[in-house]
């Protein structure tokens, strides 16, 4: 065999080497491919646990009616009555009763697992109630237009979800459309706006996907400064300071404090520190208030 021969033949074995381990690799990336399309039709095909209900409470006919209407309105506080709800086979809540005083701030105490998140996600709406009711400004939240509910309420989850944008973006979506100005507000209410001039870009910083750039105190921060910028008359707070230091706690509490005198304010926690700005606390105890 010639010269011409052997490079012919070295250069046919290197070549297929490639190709060689793709159709190894074939079977193991259909595999995946299969799996990635079945939980795509699963997640088409679930139904909400709760159906949304449509519609808003104002009318195109008396728009300006119920603008200045809405303007006057006291809200009216929230209230669970005799609320039964259960995961599964698991009780939460047992024919029980809560009233949320409008202007107030109410605390509840707990341990975890005694149902006191999903009292909040009850009164948001994530599920509807087994038994009893739950009221908000003074109506079933299940005939309140969902958008219309969603407005009077501000909620801060246990773990805040941010998305890869700005650190400007990732605060205004609690209220499209906010100006700078309001944003940085917002912020200094949260306690973070000191954190976010530091930063090279400051607002208009990438928090990275998922937030991954910043501390659990940092992205807890940004989901309190969504609260104060949505500016809503109920604001929902499940376990808000849980991943801060004293200093941060008593900066952010201080202002909820302050600008929570109109509204009617739910603080969850485990921390006996948090409630110290409650006006009432309750105690929680397997889906029992005391």
């Amino acid at each position: 065999m010639g010269f011409e021969g052997i490079l012919t033949c070295t250069i046919a074995m290197m070549g297929s080497f490639g190709p060689v381990v793709a159709l190894s690799s074939l079977s193991n990336n259909l595999n995946q491919t299969l799996a990635s399309g079945e939980r795509v039709l699963s997640l088409l095909e679930e139904t909400p646990l709760v159906e949304e209900i449509p519609g808003d409470v104002e009318t195109s006919g008396d728009q300006d009616v119920n603008s200045e209407e809405s303007a006057n309105h006291a809200f009216a506080g929230a209230e669970a009555e005799n609320v039964t709800f259960a995961y599964g086979e698991e009780v939460i809540l047992d024919n029980y009763s809560l009233k949320l005083q409008p202007g107030k701030i109410t605390g509840i105490h707990g341990v975890s697992g005694s149902g006191k998140s999903t009292l909040l996600k009850l009164l948001m709406r994530f599920w509807d109630v087994q038994g009893g009711s739950m009221s908000v400004d003074g109506t079933d939240v299940r005939k309140i237009p969902t958008r219309h509910l969603r407005d009077m309420e501000s909620y801060v989850t246990q773990e805040t979800h941010l998305f890869h944008d700005s650190i400007a973006n990732n605060i205004a979506i609690a209220k499209p459309g906010a100006s700078r100005e309001e944003i940085m507000e917002a912020a200094k209410k949260a306690s973070i706006h000191d954190f976010i001039m530091t930063l090279p870009k400051g607002y208009d910083t990438e928090v990275g996907e998922l937030g991954d750039t910043l501390s659990g105190g940092e992205k807890q921060r940004i989901g309190i400064a969504r609260a104060f910028l949505h500016d809503a008359p109920m604001i929902l707070m499940d376990e808000p300071t849980s991943n801060l230091d004293s200093l941060n706690e008593g900066i952010i509490l201080k202002s909820l404090k302050e600008s929570a005198k109109k509204k009617t304010v739910v603080l969850v926690s485990h921390r006996v520190s948090t409630m110290n700005v409650a006006d009432v606390v309750y105690e929680m105890e397997n889906g029992r208030i005391s």
